[in-house]
């Protein structure tokens, strides 16, 4: 293996267990800190989310979400109505997030 090989490999690995890479590899993309921000807020409807995110695909908004409650940041819960009602709500992982969205609005303030 040539030098440059090996740095991006080892760049790589260590990538992996950096918390910073952890985290962004989370909350990355353009729609995940906003449906962040909007459940911050309280439980949502997929409905509602769809109302706060203009711009976003449907199908979008659902990959993301199921994205999201498998990294463990939000629950989806289905309660046995008719009509079904869904709604989202973010864990504790994902009220851990709070801190992370402040920050980004406080930064944002700055450009």
């Amino acid at each position: 293996m040539n030098a440059d090989v090996v740095e991006r490999v080892l760049a790589e690995a260590c990538e992996a267990s950096c918390p910073v890479g952890k985290t962004a590899r989370i909350i990355d993309g353009k729609w995940t800190t906003r449906i962040v921000r909007d459940l911050l807020q309280g439980e949502k409807r997929y409905s509602e989310l769809m109302r706060s995110l203009p711009g976003i695909s449907p199908k979008v908004l659902a990959a993301r979400l199921r994205f999201m409650e498998q990294q463990g940041i939000l629950t989806k819960t289905i309660y046995p109505e008719v009509p079904p009602r869904t709604e989202y709500r973010l864990t504790e992982r994902g009220q851990r997030l709070r801190g992370v969205i402040a920050a980004m609005a406080e930064f944002g303030l700055t450009l």
